[in-house]
């Protein structure tokens, strides 16, 4: 599990996955205002995207798959 956790991303990567996160962040009040269940999905997105950001570290990587950033 250590070795799945690692960081694997670079500053650019960081940088992309922390911009995602505002952006669902801002989706997620108006996702709120539609329906609570939207807004809280859109919320823990955003969550997730700033944990990404923060460690450094991309789920998608981790299982293999290649991303552009």
């Amino acid at each position: 599990m250590k070795k799945f956790l690692q960081s694997n991303l670079e500053r650019k990567g960081r940088v992309v996955r922390l911009a995602w996160a505002v952006l669902l962040a801002g989706a997620s009040v108006w996702g709120f205002a539609v329906s609570i269940w939207l807004g809280g999905l859109l919320a823990a997105g955003a969550v997730f995207a700033l944990f990404e950001a923060a460690r450094g570290w991309c789920v998608l990587r981790a299982c293999g798959i290649k991303t552009k950033w």
